[in-house]
Parts: C-alpha cells; structure tokens; sequence
C-alpha cells in the first residue's frame, strides 16, 4: 500500500504508467480522477487525453514531486485512481426510490470538493434515510478511502451517481414531480417555511462559491438557515445535517 499524508491508498485502488491507464480506460474501469506530471507531451500523452476527454474523466496537472511522493514505482508521469464504489445512473436511482415510496428525497451537491465534508454529509444522509446522492463528476469530491472513512462506511451503503452536468438530473427530477431546494445563504426565505414532505431535492454549494447560477435558476425553491451570530455561514457538512434533519421533522411529526 502507499500512504499519503492522511490518507492510505491500497494498491487496488490505482493504475499508473502511461499504457495501462489507457488499457484501463479502454476496458471499461471505472476511474475517479487522472493526475498527470505538468508539461507531458508525445503521442501516448496525446492518446491518453483524447481518452481522458473522450470519457469525461476529471483531470488535475500536478508537479513531478507529487506523483514521486505517490508512487514509488514507475508512474511515466500518469496516475489514475480507481472508483471504490459502483455508481448508478440518476434516472435509476430516481425510479427505484419511486417505486419504494411515495415521496423520496434526494441529495445534489454542486462544487462541494473537500472529501472530509463530503464523507460527513454522506454519513448524515445515509442515518437519516436520503434515497440517493448526485453529484458532478467535475468539481466534486473524489470518492476515495478517506471519503469513505469520514462517512463511517455509509458511501457503500447509498446510492450515488456520478453526472457530466447536473442540469440534466434536475430536468429529470423536475419531470417526476419533484421539488427542487436550494440551501443558499442568499435566500429570503427560511428553510422551516419550506415544505419539504413532498418529493425533493435538497441542492448544497461549496462553501467557497455557493451554489451555481446554472444551477440556482432551475431550482423551485431557494431556503436559508437562519444565522444569528456575525459569521456569515455554516460548514457544508453542518449546513447539510441541518436541512435533511428538518426533511426528517416534517416527515415524522404527527
């Protein structure tokens, strides 16, 4: 195994070197996120990113040290990290939760990269029940051992899909009758004035830039949580275990 800071990576869960990442891809693997060495060129190097977009993996260009630090065997400048979770489309996540109950509720992360806040936010929605997870396949946080140690083991218990735009999921779900709910500080109303029984989607945004404008026009509803202190906002993770707790309130009262 390789360690790396934190985080322990078993040797299942990488391919590095030039052509077997490209035999990986070509075989159908599914990979989270390809980091290569800066200033890579050559046919193979052209071959690997024709792949690379053709697929629509998330890549990152990263020092020559960093690849060294990772691995140390030789990696040719290219390390690909291998999904450690069988994702699911959207449209069947949506269905069989549909099938399975009157009024699922299902949780959009939009820009939300920090594996940490990711991994707690799966744990919250996985204890209280959320039908499914969607998130970005660019921009989002990895799925990776550490990701899964944070989420206590819950991101091998929830569904989780992977998308090339959320906008399409959206659409979907705003076909099958759902709500869409944008937690976003910059919200007139409050998020106990929302009905939240109905079919919904809760939507989150990175701490950083909130949740996209793309993103934000489509939704059907926008909620904030009050804040009575000076600090402008809460952690995702926290901010995320605050809305679906509400969902549950209003789901379990009586």
């Amino acid at each position: 195994m390789v360690t790396t800071g934190n985080i322990t990576m078993e040797e299942s869960h990488y391919i590095y070197g030039i052509h077997p990442v490209i035999e990986g891809i070509r075989s159908g693997k599914k990979i989270e996120k390809i980091i290569l060495k800066q200033g890579m060129e050559g046919l193979q190097y052209k071959e690997l990113m024709d792949l690379i977009k053709e697929n629509d993996i998330p890549f990152q260009f990263v020092p020559i040290q960093k690849l060294n630090y990772l691995i140390k065997g030789s990696h040719q400048g290219v390390v690909a990290y291998l999904s450690q979770i069988d994702y699911v489309s959207y449209e069947e996540m949506i269905e069989l939760a549909m099938n399975r109950k009157e009024a699922p509720i299902f949780l959009m992360l939009d820009g939300v990269s920090d594996v940490r806040n990711f991994g707690a936010i799966a744990r919250t929605a996985e204890c209280a029940g959320i039908d499914g997870i969607i998130l970005p396949a660019k921009g989002g946080a990895a799925i990776n051992a550490d990701a899964i140690k944070t989420s206590a083991g819950a991101l091998l218990r929830i569904p989780t899909a992977k998308v090339s735009n959320l906008k399409l999921p959206i659409f979907y779900l705003l076909e099958s009758g759902f709500q869409i709910v944008a937690a976003s500080e910059k919200a007139d109303d409050v998020i106990y004035n929302i009905n939240l029984r109905k079919p919904t989607a809760i939507v989150l945004g990175s701490e950083q830039k909130g949740i996209s404008s793309a993103v934000l026009d489509l939704c059907t509803h926008s909620a904030k949580i009050p804040l009575m202190g000076e600090i402008g906002s809460l952690n995702v993770s926290v901010a995320a275990a605050m809305v679906i707790y509400e969902a549950v309130r209003q789901r379990t009262i009586k």
